[in-house]
């Protein structure tokens, strides 16, 4: 925990009214209702030496016990064990005096060791050894514990990679230009002279992180049990981050005589420029052509990007800002180099400001002015803050679900207004000149209470919230249109919590059909989700009851039970420590899963698969079983793989029953050919014509990395938009009967600039018969279908790319001379869908990754049917069974592996990047590649996909908030980031505080958005006596997972009023002459806790350790504090030039 100390406080006990008054404690409260009798509340003792000793959720279980925490130090006052919170009879806020140890807990959970126990050396540094994790697996003496190891570099263990950096500076050109090598007879860091620190995981897979005296990460060591995986990180003369080397650039190194040349730098490795003033200008990664380039305005904002696809157009992607810092608008420009971009900014704020006259481009008014590079290609989109556009489609109403609205004239609001708050967001098409105008309307606390949106096409979906004290939906009301002229869909949901806000019923209605129960959640005492009824008009007759079970460490264990269905229409199990087939893959300790268990009503067959992993928890084989079987080894559905280093698939074998009756085949081995990470071919060595399609031919890519055919599958070519999405597939297939004729047919995708996936366009021509056309429309989640052409079409199974044999497509073709319409598909919900046309929901059974296993809903008669089944082989691949096959394709049956649409190409649309499960790998470079740099940026989910999902396409757990909903987007807005609709109004106050302060706040701002940890951060009215802010880190399986920052608000408005007895002479006579506000504490404690939200200043407290020695001038406290006072001059400064 860190904390910024209020010291004349430290030891002071709280007195306030809670139970056990000869105690010191602190005692929170968080109102959930305007009355408080709904409240989340905590109480936290401390002992005599100021230190906590037990901490109380006060009736935070469902049936209102407390939750209570003990907590306990060795002899030496560490605190050695962290106990498992135990559930027991309320004392309304009192301590409770029997709980002073682990027994209870033990007790509870059934257990000898119900804590996470750590090993800590006996020196003043206090260093962890070893980290024991609660349960019998993984006690102490288990073998299977996390092992921390500290030392220093021997000889000849660390190569020593040098550059040798210039400043370019030709003619207006300004950035540094570093080469790579490694120096003859001097190869290695001499030894002693790095710090070496080792983590080794439950199952013994160690992890070497090497750093220099600065503190810099110059080498991590993975190995693979035969060899050594190395990531080097190197730094130029200026101590910038020059190369990052991944594992497979080191063995090419290493092959070539040590020898570094361009081609492994460029193909391999991730390069990195900067500018006199510090500033990343230019960048080159794995996979691309060409380096990218970033051009900053005077106020060091990025204001110009280019990728190497833009480049070579001659185009740049510029950003607007407007007074404070917020993007106003973007689109593309004509330019020429970066240095003649740059020089153009030099001394330029680019900062436009709202006008009431505007100007127009693409088909829309823009009320801003447009005062630096003026003439846009193409204007992307336009935000507008403070106040509504003049052009507004509907301006708020006075109230919106009887919660009063505010506008811009704080006369009329009560003293408050939509200043500061975003109120409208238009983005393009790429493809068109039509737009998509969101307006955004909020209540009297800053709360949005509406979203209205206009798209493209001139109809709209506009969502009404209706929300509690604390800010809980109670009810949503989605109105909408695809056309202006259609008939308006009303949706309604309510939601029901119970006193701690734990969401116990969702229910759903569509215009004025019958309220459906989407979902009855049960919880147990420890707020798990212990059972689902989802389902059905009434309480008491659910279509089904979904039951879990989770193990000591909250992992999920089982959905129902796979064994015995018992009326369930799916059951699942998930084996970590203990699988039955314990000789095909041993139990798993540190998260990988050795075993699944699944079994579906439809054949009642139970299924396994046993999973083996190598030193680097990459999957290298999963084995199919039927374990009630006669033969349960039949091998039916085996998949095998193996790697290079850097991740890319080298092999991959898998096997299928393709023919009904026959026997399992391999239907698929596979070699990878690659250039870099560059797949160029697969080599095909099964003569089955089943699974991958085969051909052995060459696999081209654009400047970005972008793969731009794939012929084995027939697909010829693959063009994408400026977001390296692809637009367009044009596809060939042979005629079916062999006659030399080929079917033809094409994928068209329409995008807003955002990345919004609008229409899809499929169309077919075979060589006889009817060109069929299907369109999809995608209107915030309501999907429609336009379907022509068609009739008999014998051919027809070869006109798509993806596997025929896994999957039944629906015939929903009208007739010959139907007329054709658009019709409004379906909508997606909680539990599955809605169908329009089918006039019923869908219910989905979903696994621990969220691939949909089993559809189900009730027919026509009422009954409760099977409508889809799907099995995955482990990469998301569905079965491969020919006739046997229940896995439906079309519709609302296509959102299958992960929750993904599948694609007639094969692949799923994953949002930011398209999939192919096929053969495991993504059609383009991942957006957020150098957070990955060992992987290869084209692989899955780590090599692990029985663990691991990729949400969208690209790694994205930056900002969230207490319920893990993403708070800010990075990626969003052309890439420029913005708030996603979960940000609240203090979410914006504060993040636009600190971008707004200056470029200590701007920095701290933006590695919180980018951070490769998620940190959540909440805020609270309370007074701490001992802090302003805490950030606490988040380990699972002895790894830093996360942060939780809290805002003390509460301390911050102390300050405020008592400077004297906080701050120091300078900020107390800030605050005084009224430039420091409350608010400007708080943001500065904000940046202070951002700074505490990283791998480095979390190592550092570990070294200190609970009360070891604490260097004065190199301590977890050192960089914060320097932080937040920066910050804090900075928004003083700000006070003083705006007076």
């Amino acid at each position: 925990m860190k904390k910024i100390q209020l010291l004349g406080l430290l030891f002071t006990a709280m007195m306030t009214f809670a139970q056990s008054t000869t105690e010191n404690y602190i005692h929170s409260k968080t109102c959930l209702n305007g009355d408080c009798s709904r409240k989340t509340e905590t109480v936290t003792y401390f002992d005599g030496l100021g230190r906590p000793k037990q901490i109380i959720s006060v009736k935070a279980t469902t049936t209102g016990k407390d939750l209570v925490t003990p907590i306990t130090y060795d002899a030496f006052g560490r605190q050695a064990k962290d106990i498992l919170p135990v559930p027991v009879n309320t004392l309304n806020s009192a301590i409770h005096t029997g709980i002073v140890n682990e027994s209870t807990a033990n007790s509870y959970y059934g257990t000898a060791n119900a804590y996470t126990e750590k090993e800590i050396e006996n020196s003043p540094l206090n260093r962890v050894l070893q980290v024991a994790q609660p349960g019998e697996p993984w006690k102490m003496t288990s073998g299977h514990t996390q092992k921390y190891k500290y030392e220093v570099n021997q000889g000849s263990e660390v190569k020593k990679f040098i550059t040798n950096t210039i400043t370019s500076t030709t003619g207006t050109d300004n950035k540094t230009v570093s080469s790579l090598s490694l120096t003859p007879g001097s190869l290695f860091y001499n030894a002693g002279t790095l710090y070496k620190n080792t983590v080794t995981d439950e199952d013994g897979t160690p992890v070497t992180e090497f750093q220099n005296g600065r503190g810099e990460t110059v080498l991590v060591r993975r190995t693979d049990g035969s060899q050594n995986i190395d990531t080097y990180y190197v730094y130029n003369e200026y101590g910038q981050k020059a190369f990052v080397i991944s594992p497979l650039a080191v063995k090419k190194i290493e092959q070539n005589s040590n020898v570094v040349t361009t081609d492994i730098v460029n193909s391999l490795c991730y390069q990195y420029r900067y500018d006199g003033l510090n500033r990343q200008v230019e960048k080159r990664l794995p996979g691309r052509d060409d380096w990218e380039s970033v051009v900053y305005d005077a106020a060091d904002r990025p204001v110009l990007t280019q990728d190497v696809n833009l480049k070579n157009k001659g185009q740049w992607l510029l950003t607007k800002y407007d007074a404070f810092g917020r993007v106003a608008y973007t689109g593309l420009i004509a330019g020429g180099e970066r240095a003649a971009m740059q020089s153009q900014l030099a001394s330029q704020v680019i900062s436009e400001t709202p006008t009431a006259t505007g100007f127009n481009k693409n088909g829309i008014m823009v009320y801003y002015t447009n005062t630096f590079f003026t003439n846009f290609q193409t204007l992307l989109s336009v935000n507008y803050y403070d106040s509504y556009p003049r052009d507004t489609k509907e301006f708020p109403p006075a109230k919106i679900q009887d919660q009063y609205v505010i506008n811009d004239d704080k006369a009329l609001n009560g003293g408050v207004s939509t200043q500061s708050l975003p109120t409208a967001s238009y983005v393009k098409n790429i493809e068109d000149d039509n737009w998509t105008k969101t307006y955004f309307y909020y209540n009297t606390k800053g709360l949005k209470v509406a979203e209205k949106s206009w798209n493209h096409l001139g109809g709209y979906t506009k969502k009404e919230f209706l929300l509690d004290f604390s800010g809980f939906p109670l009810q949503t009301v989605t109105r909408h249109k695809r056309l202006d002229t259609d008939v308006e869909r009303v949706i309604t949901e309510t939601f029901e919590y119970d006193h701690q806000n734990r969401l116990l019923a969702h229910k759903h209605q569509v215009d004025s059909n019958p309220v459906e129960i989407l979902a009855q959640n049960k919880y147990n005492e420890l707020s798990q989700l212990e059972s689902k009824k989802v389902g059905g008009v009434t309480a008491s007759s659910p279509l089904q009851q979904i039951d879990y079970k989770y193990n000591i460490r909250g992992w999920m264990t089982q959905i129902n039970d796979p064994a015995v269905l018992n009326g369930k229409l799916f059951g699942y199990k998930v084996k970590y420590t203990n699988p039955v087939y314990s000789d095909i893959s041993p139990g798993r300790y540190n998260g990988n899963i050795a075993e699944i268990d699944w079994n579906m009503s439809t054949v009642n067959n139970l299924k396994r698969y046993n999973y083996t992993y190598d030193k680097l928890n990459r999957l290298t084989d999963a084995e199919y079983a039927e374990p009630e079987k006669t033969n349960p080894h039949n091998k039916n559905f085996d998949e095998r793989l193996s790697y290079d280093v850097n991740g890319n698939i080298t092999f991959l074998k898998r096997n299928a029953i393709p023919v009904y009756g026959s026997t399992s085949t391999v239907v698929d081995n596979l070699e990878y050919k690659y250039t870099g990470n560059r797949l160029n071919q697969i080599i095909e060595s099964s003569l089955n014509d089943s699974g991958y399609e085969g051909g052995n031919n060459i696999i081209d890519y654009d400047s970005n990395g972008n793969m731009i055919n794939m012929k084995d599958k027939g697909i010829q070519s693959i063009v994408y938009n400026y977001l390296n999405l692809p637009r367009s597939f044009f596809i060939t297939q042979p005629d079916l009967f062999g006659n030399g004729q080929t079917s033809n047919s094409s994928l068209d995708y329409l995008y807003r600039a955002d990345g919004t996936k609008l229409r899809k366009t499929y169309s077919s021509a075979p060589p006889r018969g009817l060109t069929k056309t299907i369109m999809t429309d995608y209107l915030d989640g309501f999907q429609y279908s336009y379907r022509e052409g068609g009739g008999i079409c014998l051919e027809c199974r070869t006109e798509t790319a993806f596997e025929e044999q896994a999957y039944k497509k629906l015939n929903t073709f009208p007739g010959i001379g139907g007329t054709p319409t658009w019709k409004l598909d379906f909508v997606p919900t909680a539990e599955g869908f809605y169908s329009f046309t089918e006039n019923r929901y869908i219910y989905q059974y979903r696994d621990h990754l969220g691939n949909a296993r089993v559809s189900f809903a009730k027919n026509s008669e009422g009954v409760l049917e099977v409508t889809d089944t799907n099995n995955y082989y482990p990469f998301g691949l569905n079965h491969i069974e020919g006739m046997l096959s229940s896995s439906n394709f079309g519709g609302y049956y296509s959102y299958k592996y992960n929750g993904k649409e599948l694609q007639e190409t094969g692949m799923y649309d994953y949002g930011a990047r398209f999939y192919m499960p096929d053969v495991a790998r993504w059609l383009s470079v991942d957006p957020l590649a150098e957070k990955m740099r060992r992987h290869s940026p084209y692989n899955y989910a780590f090599d692990n996909p029985v663990r691991f999902i990729d949400p969208d396409g690209r790694q994205a757990d930056d900002w969230r908030n207490k319920n893990g909903q993403l708070v800010y987007d990075p990626k969003a807005n052309d890439g420029k980031g913005a708030y996603t609709k979960f940000a609240t109004d203090k979410d914006k106050a504060y993040g636009d505080g600190l971008k707004n302060s200056g470029n200590t706040g701007a920095t701290q701002f933006d590695q919180l958005v980018t951070s490769k940890l998620p940190t959540t951060v909440e805020y609270s009215n309370e007074n701490h006596p001992f802090s302003m802010g805490e950030t606490h880190p988040i380990e699972k399986d002895g790894k830093l997972v996360g942060f939780e920052i809290t805002i003390y608000e509460g301390s911050s408005e102390d300050a405020f009023k008592n400077p004297d007895k906080v701050l120091n002479s300078d900020e107390a006579d800030n605050v005084k002459k009224g430039n420091l506000s409350a608010f400007d504490i708080s943001t500065s404690t904000f940046g202070h806790e951002i700074a505490h939200a990283n791998e480095k200043n979390h190592q550092l407290l570990k070294k200190q350790g609970e009360t070891g020695i604490i260097d004065p001038k190199n301590n977890s406290e050192t960089t914060p504090t320097v932080i937040g006072k920066q910050i804090l001059k900075e928004l003083r400064d700000n006070k003083i030039k705006n007076k």
